[in-house]
């Protein structure tokens, strides 16, 4: 890349911000999103559930500790595109084992560095979520423009198939207590191996998988990952998370995975103003009382005026920034679901107890 190459960020209301090219020379679009995270971009990258946007990072440097094998959530780089205030081709952790920069040109990944990036969430919290384009060959705006039209919104947009595995596949430790079924929608690495940890012998289904399929491996509970897109047009695996959680197995779903169960309750989903992307958003256990500090990336919520007309289901979580619906069960049955990350790599792990709530309903549902 030819070092302080211009680029260029022009969003949907007009809005244009002008930079220096990171990452692959090229054009890319999607809707335009920011995390406020600290740490953890390497995680953030290369999470299937960012598929479609280009993320804004708030932090000021990115890049500067390079990037690790051991630092990935899916087998590459998922956002559409990187927008940041500083940018570090060089990194200063010893046990890096390259710079962010080689990852993006590996993964063919454009961004844009060097722009007011408080400037520019400002401009989003006050409009909203919309689509946007960067473009580090074309920097002509009328351009540009006409690429934008192209892009399709994130609202009706299905994504989980571009992520989803394409074959079932096994991870276990040694010795095994429970089995687990679960439905990949676009499921981050930590997951399974959160479960694995707990002893759990994990097999990871496509998310067009029927339910016979993930039955005949005999599963103790089912677990339902979170993925990219508007969970609303996805008939297909709301039926089957349905057809799941009409029985008496544990179910346990982040993320998507939570949309979907409560739209397979009859509840409804709605697209946010601006969705939760970090991991410091506060959460309060409604069933215990205690706080958390978690990790978030969604643009879709449960709207509580449908939780209020179905008597079967309990909100279990909510979050204390704007009280949107973070966590919902079904009365009576081992099924909950959550909005944020218990998984969340490098942290926070506040959450991490809802993974042993899920095993303690598999025990419970093995005794049975």
């Amino acid at each position: 890349m030819q070092q302080n190459q211009a680029a260029i960020l022009l969003l949907e209301d007009g809005t244009v911000f002008k930079g220096i090219a990171i990452g692959k020379i090229g054009t890319t679009g999607g809707e335009i999103a920011f995390n406020t995270g600290m740490t953890g971009y390497q995680e953030v990258f290369t999470d299937p559930s960012y598929l479609g946007q280009l993320l804004i990072m708030t932090t000021s440097h990115i890049g500067n500790y390079g990037v690790h094998t051991e630092e990935i959530e899916s087998d590459s780089i998922k956002i559409a595109g990187l927008i940041t205030k500083k940018f570090s081709n060089g990194f200063s952790r010893s046990a890096a084992e390259g710079s962010l920069q080689e990852l993006m040109e590996k993964n063919g990944t454009v961004g844009i560095s060097d722009i007011d990036t408080r400037a520019l969430v400002r401009h989003i919290r006050n409009k909203g979520a919309m689509n946007a384009i960067i473009s580090s060959e074309i920097l002509d705006v009328a351009i540009l423009e006409e690429k934008l039209k192209e892009i399709p919104s994130m609202d009706g947009l299905e994504l989980s198939s571009r992520v989803t595995t394409t074959t079932a596949y096994e991870v276990s430790p040694e010795n095994p207590k429970y089995r687990v079924s679960l439905l990949d929608f676009g499921v981050k690495k930590n997951i399974v191996r959160c479960l694995v940890e707990r002893g759990c012998h994990v097999k990871v289904f496509p998310m067009h998988a029927t339910k016979a399929e993930l039955d005949a491996f005999e599963p103790d509970g089912y677990m339902l990952s979170n993925g990219p897109g508007d969970p609303s047009v996805m008939t297909q695996s709301i039926a089957l998370v349905k057809e799941i959680a009409a029985g008496h197995t544990p179910v346990f779903g982040i993320c998507l995975g939570h949309q979907i169960l409560g739209l397979s309750q009859g509840l409804k989903t709605e697209k946010m103003f601006n969705g939760h992307r970090g991991i410091n958003h506060p959460i309060l256990n409604l069933k215990t009382g205690k706080g958390e500090i978690t990790s978030q990336n969604h643009g879709f919520v449960i709207t509580k005026e449908s939780i209020a007309l179905n008597p079967a289901i309990e909100v279990t979580h909510e979050h204390l920034n704007d009280h949107t619906v973070a966590g919902i069960a079904i009365k009576d049955k081992p099924v909950f679901s959550v909005q944020y990350h218990p998984e969340a790599s490098a942290g926070p792990h506040d959450s991490r107890y809802l993974f042993d709530a899920f095993i303690q309903h598999m025990q419970q549902y093995q005794t049975k």
